[in-house]
């Protein structure tokens, strides 16, 4: 399994990091920015966070049901890979431009 270029797997969940509602004590769980598809490339590249279950698959504001948190998850990525991986074309590898 590759590290995550995106976050430390620090226990805390990225959406909660990101929306200033920081907790600690909760399990949390990878997400693979770009699933489907894309996931083994989301492996491979290290695009990944790591979120509390609300966020990631159990609340209304969990990614795999709110399409605008997905889609700051998707570009986030998108400027990770770029930053991290300079000479490979983002669009290319992942056949979408998320920017």
């Amino acid at each position: 399994m590759s590290k995550s270029i995106m976050q430390n797997k620090d226990g805390c969940c990225y959406m909660c990091d990101l929306l200033g509602t920081r907790q600690q004590g909760y399990t949390i769980e990878e997400h693979h920015c770009f699933g489907g598809p894309n996931r083994k490339l989301s492996e491979k590249y290290g695009l990944k966070v790591y979120l509390c279950p609300e966020h990631h698959r159990t609340g209304p504001d969990a990614v795999h049901q709110n399409s605008d948190y997905m889609q700051i998850l998707h570009e986030a990525a998108q400027k990770a890979f770029e930053e991290h991986y300079p000479d490979k074309s983002f669009r290319e590898i992942f056949g979408k431009n998320y920017l």
